[in-house]
């Protein structure tokens, strides 16, 4: 080997340079946004729940529910990166897919156990 020839990599010009996947990254103001809101969305209901500030349980669980999603939401954003553009829609088009799915297995699951219940046990509402 002569010293003008360099070593060059033939998959190089194909996938560019390391690290140059126009992912958005976070910034120390965005990871600090992001925890401020988690900590917010985790104090709110911790204090509903401690306080009995709703005084129904059921509506109670509702806005806890609610909190959640709206937590999961903020990981997705400030954590995940994920939007819109990120690789091109297919990571929100993964999440869509899984949130239907998941949908729908929960409401079947659902929908199965109280009619086996209605069904399966009609004279124990009866008691």
């Amino acid at each position: 080997m002569s010293g003008s020839q360099s070593h060059v990599d033939p998959h190089a010009e194909q996938h560019g340079a390391h690290g140059d996947d126009h992912a958005p990254h976070g910034s120390l103001r965005g990871y600090v946004t992001g925890f401020l809101l988690s900590v917010v969305l985790t104090a709110i209901p911790f204090w509903l729940v401690m306080n009995d500030v709703l005084g129904n349980a059921t509506l109670t669980a509702i806005v806890i529910m609610a909190f959640a999603a709206v937590q999961i939401v903020v990981h997705m954003v400030y954590f995940l990166h994920m939007n819109g553009r990120s690789e091109g829609g297919w990571n929100m088009m993964g999440l869509i897919f899984t949130i239907v799915i998941v949908v729908i297995v929960l409401a079947g699951s659902l929908w199965v156990m109280y009619h086996l219940n209605t069904n399966m046990m009609p004279d124990m509402h009866k008691m």
